[in-house]
C-alpha cells in the first residue's frame, strides 16, 4: 500500500511542477470526444509544443492546493484533461477555442495564465487575439503613419512648387 500512496505523491510532484513551469494551463472537459477527436487535438496542442494530459481530480487537487490554486477546485468535477504550455502563453488558448468551436463535446472549464487564474470568458479573449507577429505588424503600421503621412506631404509641397516655376517659365 505505501508504494501505491509513493507513486500517488510522485504524481502530484509532476503536476506541481507543471503547474510552476507552466506560463498557461487550460482545464477541459473531453466527454464525448471521439479517440480520433482526441488524437487529433493532442496532435494540434502538441504541434503548438503543448502537452496535453488526463489526470485524477484529486491528484490535480492537492497539487493545486500546493501551489495556491485552490480556486480551480470549482473546476475540478468530472473527466478533466489539462493542457500545459510552459512557452507560450497564448497557444493552448488559441488550438483549444478553435477545436472547441468545431467539436461541441469539448468544454473549456478554466485556467491559469501567467500565474492567474481565468475564466473561460478571460480564455475567449486571450484566443481571439492576434497572433504576436500579428501585434507586432499592427504596432509597426501605427509607427510608421505619422511618417507616411509626413513625406506624402512634402512630396505633395514640392510636386507643387515644380508645378508654379513651370508656369513661371512658360
Amino acid at each position: 500500500m505505501s508504494t501505491a500512496i509513493e507513486k500517488k505523491k510522485e504524481v502530484v510532484a509532476e503536476i506541481v511542477e507543471k503547474l510552476q513551469n507552466s506560463k498557461s494551463t487550460i482545464l477541459t472537459d473531453y466527454r464525448g470526444l471521439t479517440v480520433a477527436e482526441m488524437n487529433e487535438l493532442r496532435k494540434q496542442l502538441r504541434e503548438a509544443g503543448v502537452e496535453y494530459k488526463v489526470l485524477k481530480n484529486t491528484m490535480v487537487r492537492r497539487a493545486a492546493a500546493e501551489v495556491n490554486y485552490s480556486e480551480l477546485d470549482e473546476h475540478l468535477v468530472g473527466p478533466t484533461a489539462i493542457a500545459f504550455s510552459p512557452e507560450d502563453a497564448v497557444a493552448p488558448a488559441k488550438v483549444l477555442h478553435k477545436f472547441a468551436k468545431d467539436h461541441k463535446a469539448l468544454e473549456i472549464k478554466a485556467g491559469i495564465v501567467e500565474g492567474n487564474v481565468v475564466s473561460l470568458d478571460q480564455i475567449k479573449e486571450l484566443a481571439d487575439l492576434p497572433s504576436r507577429e500579428g501585434l507586432l505588424s499592427m504596432l509597426l503600421s501605427v509607427l510608421q503613419a505619422p511618417m507616411r503621412n509626413f513625406a506624402l506631404a512634402v512630396k505633395a509641397v514640392a510636386d507643387k512648387d515644380g508645378e508654379g516655376e513651370e508656369a513661371q517659365e512658360a
